[in-house]
């Protein structure tokens, strides 16, 4: 299917928010997860394109150690999750990336796994960073138990009685992964090798995929635990307290740098999103079953906001914000939004505008988005991304230009003081012991000397100095021959030319800068719900949270 957004919908054109709205991190920071999200577009092609689930092997012994492979196969091949389940004391259990040992490992293998390969992974991806896989795997990953919950789980199935609800909707999950690696990292497969495959087209669909299988074997873990302890008295876990259950995700300042990194692919997430929030805007009227489907969405995100719980003040505070957004939203739908009246939907949304903080705004627009698949699922195929096309330099643009597109893309950050201590206050680092990105404090730490390429507002603005004194139409190719260290930033400013979601357009070095905004806005595309800061730098999350698990797949489950 061709990208749909290549042709938009020209009624929607007067719809569509601007970057300069849309690009700021306190907006960015109270991103929601839709149905364009990539978990929600790997379970449609499940559906639609009717893979087949097994689980070929199921090897564990009565303590809930040994190997199981998940499979899910689908015309022309087959994914197969191999994991492995292992017997960890409780004080080697953490949350942090540098733990050493884990509770399950696991890899998602290209095709069925025959007995040689299941002995090689079994050498190595219990190691994980310290063994070597190789491009027959398309990610490596590995989780911990949630103790409490998880021993509850396994007494009270094996006693025949199901666990308490109101524990498992305040956790929401059995496992949290702590790392799902992929695109070439540690011997697999780049994502080079498998973008052309229809099946792993989209987005992070090969990392989806592993999670929503480790799901799976997380219940099939405790089940087989809990009968093992109570023997025939053991029942299974209930349908929907399993499927109230997701897998909790820890995530730190790793992940954060993407957005920065992968310019062309932010811009194509965004740009979806925006189009398909501009559709649903741009429709005339609202029919009875959207309006119905609309408002059963509204009644799902109270009742979530309800059970998301965080420790953390500033997830605390939006937290309050979601909740009492989403009492006077629905309040508004029952009483005073007139359905009736031309473009409802664009009522709705300049009265959430008008009336809603941040938080509540970005939740109404996922609620808007949700009963509209027909008009807005095929802009799913919009969010991947060839990067190498846009990666050469236009050297013959005239410095007029780029000066121009400075002023146009980069106003936020060509005139900001960055001789200010609290506007350069951190730096963005490799760590050493884990070579994943790190935050530093500038003037109390030491490290700068190694900053990354990170502090796209500071280049930017030193770029604009640099250009003022050249003539207007000086070709930047004879600029960079003498300016060399601008070259990046220049790439950087054509590129927001042609993508104009590309760019986020705050300070990522200022003082107040919060790095779990960039965290969340990337997670919410994940499908990620639940959020909960443990400081400024990591959080906890739930995937799959509410959806159907492989062998319970059922036709609209998807949706």
């Amino acid at each position: 299917m061709s990208c749909e957004s290549r042709n938009p919908m020209p009624e929607a054109a007067a719809f569509r928010r601007l970057p300069s709205e849309v690009m700021r991190l306190d907006r960015m920071g109270c991103s929601h997860p839709t149905r364009l999200s990539f978990l929600r577009q790997l379970l449609r092609r499940i559906e639609a394109e009717g893979w087949v689930f097994d689980r070929p092997v199921w090897d564990m012994d009565a303590r809930g150690v040994g190997r199981a492979v998940y499979r899910m196969q689908f015309d022309g091949g087959s994914l197969s999750l191999v994991a492995f389940a292992h017997d960890l004391p409780a004080d080697q259990r953490s949350d942090r990336v540098i733990a050493t040992a884990w509770d399950a490992t696991f890899a998602l293998f290209d095709g069925t796994p025959d007995a040689e390969d299941l002995a090689r992974l079994e050498a190595n991806v219990p190691l994980q960073e310290a063994g070597r896989i190789s491009p027959r795997e398309l990610s490596l990953s590995r989780a911990n138990r949630s103790v409490r919950l998880f021993d509850h789980v396994i007494a009270r199935l094996a006693a025949g009685q199901q666990p308490d609800a109101q524990m498992l909707r305040e956790t929401g999950y059995l496992m949290r992964t702590t790392a799902v690696y992929g695109s070439g990292k540690f011997g697999a497969a780049d994502r080079a090798m498998i973008a052309g495959r229809p099946v792993l087209s989209a987005p992070f669909q090969a990392e989806m995929l592993s999670v929503w299988l480790i799901r799976a074997f997380t219940v099939d873990l405790v089940e087989h635990l809990a009968r093992a302890r109570g023997g025939a008295a053991a029942v299974p876990l209930r349908e929907d307290l399993r499927r109230g259950l997701g897998v909790g995700n820890s995530t730190g300042l790793g992940m954060a740098p993407f957005l920065v990194r992968h310019p062309v692919l932010l811009n194509n997430w965004m740009m979806a999103r925006e189009e398909a929030l501009a559709r649903v805007r741009a429709q005339a009227r609202a029919d009875d079953a959207t309006l119905a489907g609309f408002r059963a969405t509204l009644a799902a995100a109270a009742q979530n906001a309800t059970d998301w719980q965080s420790a953390h003040p500033i997830q605390q505070a939006k937290l309050a914000n979601l909740r009492n957004g989403l009492e006077r939203l629905e309040r508004f739908v029952a009483e005073r939004w007139d359905v009736n009246a031309p473009q409802p939907w664009d009522l709705l949304w300049h009265w959430g505008e008008a009336s809603l903080a941040l938080e509540a705004q970005e939740a109404l627009l996922a609620a808007m988005l949700e009963p509209h698949g027909d008009l807005i699922d095929g802009l799913g195929h919009c969010m991947q991304a060839d990067e190498e096309a846009h990666f050469g330099i236009d050297g013959a643009m005239r410095v007029a230009e780029l000066r121009a597109i400075l002023h146009a893309q980069y106003d936020w950050a060509i005139h900001t003081d960055y001789t200010d201590p609290a506007h350069c206050a951190r730096f963005w680092y490799i760590s050493e012991e884990k070579l994943e990105p790190r935050l530093g404090e500038r003037f109390e730490e030491a490290g700068a000397s190694r900053e990354l390429p990170l502090d796209t507002g500071r280049r930017a603005a030193a770029l604009w100095q640099a250009l003022q004194d050249e003539p207007a139409d000086t070709p930047l190719a004879r600029f960079l021959l003498v300016h060399p260290e601008h070259r990046l930033m220049v790439r950087r400013v054509q590129t927001t030319a042609r993508h104009p979601f590309a760019e986020i357009r705050d300070n990522l070095i200022d003082a107040d800068m919060l790095p779990i905004d960039l965290l969340r806005c990337k997670l919410a595309f994940f499908g990620a719900t639940r959020f909960d800061p443990r400081s400024d730098r990591w959080v906890r999350i739930s995937l799959f949270q509410g959806a159907p698990y492989p062998d319970d797949l059922k036709p609209g489950d998807a949706l």
